[in-house]
């Protein structure tokens, strides 16, 4: 298939700048995978769709304020880092900016002084590897003098740090917010629990590559980024119970369900796993393990949207955003929420 073919028309003002209170008001588009027909709900009734002995599955990263503007130590210009990847307890992967005032063997500082830094080695694609200095703990320091990594297409501000966490988020290390999750509330999931409905949890850690777009025309030349996931296996359990008694798998999010599909395709089953995936999910895969997937509207030609193209076909999906841009749903990482059907 085209990249173009995954092309749709956005008005700027559809693009959520800010979230909405309280997190479970936000709308719901649910589609049909099968029928292809479209409903507007609210989020929080999303309980309506739930039955016993189905499962929900959620992706409990924890964001990094993983941006932090420091100064040079020779030089005094001001650079600012983003954290990717930890390879080590004091050595990351990061991007820096300009790239030209952070060459090997350059050392940097940040906020008061109780972090610094040496790039110790450029790689191939531009990015470095940083080794930081500090006292205690790298997660308190960093969460006292980096800024939320937010989206180049959010320009306003974010007031409140924790409205770009979920509220189940616990394991530190990603770049971005797995955003489907941003929509519920403690009590929303205490509901959906009393239901009969088992909940489960994966980690998969969101690399900046979600938001890197796909640049070759014929999408099979993609080559996706890797991302750090871990299964473990209470979770598994769960999803095996919830196979063999006929229910329904919810998957929340692109990232699990990259999680839950890598497994299942390099596994063959659903068992405990952890590892690293590139799994690029675009129409004529076949879905191994979810059946019902809820997640945000995605940027035009993304990988993402390809994603969800597969689940739900390819007509099926396009025409449910042409819907939502018409009705004014609001779009991307603050915006609404869109529910992937099996009945």
């Amino acid at each position: 298939m085209k990249r173009s073919e995954f092309f749709y028309d956005l008005p700027q003002e559809l693009i959520a700048q800010h979230p909405i209170e309280p997190r479970d008001s936000s709308r719901l588009l649910v589609l049909d995978r099968e029928s292809g027909e479209v409903e507007h709900r609210i989020f929080r009734d999303v309980t309506d769709y739930f039955r016993p002995g189905d499962c929900l599955i959620l992706n409990n990263t924890k964001v990094l304020p993983a941006r932090m503007y420091g100064t040079r130590e020779d030089t005094g210009a001001v650079v600012e880092f983003l954290l990717l990847n930890q390879k080590s307890f004091d050595t990351w992967e990061v991007i820096t900016g300009p790239g030209k005032k952070a060459r090997e063997g350059h050392r940097f500082t940040f906020g008061d002084g109780s972090l610094k830094a040496e790039v110790i080695e450029v790689l191939d694609d531009g990015n470095r590897i940083a080794k930081f200095e500090f006292e205690g703990n790298f997660f308190d320091v960093i969460d006292k003098i980096g800024e939320m990594p937010l989206p180049h297409y959010i320009t306003e501000k974010l007031e409140d740090k924790s409205r770009y966490q979920t509220v189940y988020a616990k394991e530190e290390g990603s770049a971005a917010a797995p955003t489907a999750g941003l929509h519920f509330t403690p009590e929303l999931l205490e509901k959906i629990r009393s239901m009969g409905v088992e909940i489960g949890f994966v980690t998969l850690h969101v690399g900046l590559g979600t938001f890197r777009p796909v640049k070759a025309e014929n999408i099979e030349d993609h080559h996706m980024h890797s991302e750090h996931y871990y299964l473990p296996a209470e979770t598994a359990d769960i999803i095996n119970r919830t196979k063999e008694r006929g229910g329904r798998v919810f998957a929340v999010g692109t990232t699990c369900t990259r999680t839950l599909e890598s497994v299942a395709a390099f596994r063959g089953e659903i068992t405990a796993d952890e590892g690293w995936t590139s799994i690029f999910i675009y129409p004529g895969y076949e879905y191994k393990c979810i059946d019902c997937l809820i997640t945000n509207f995605h940027l035009p030609e993304s990988t993402l949207i390809m994603l969800v193209s597969a689940f739900c076909g390819y007509d099926n999906t396009m025409n449910a955003y042409k819907i939502a841009v018409e009705e004014k749903y609001r779009f991307f990482s603050f915006g609404d929420a869109m529910l992937c059907l099996k009945k």
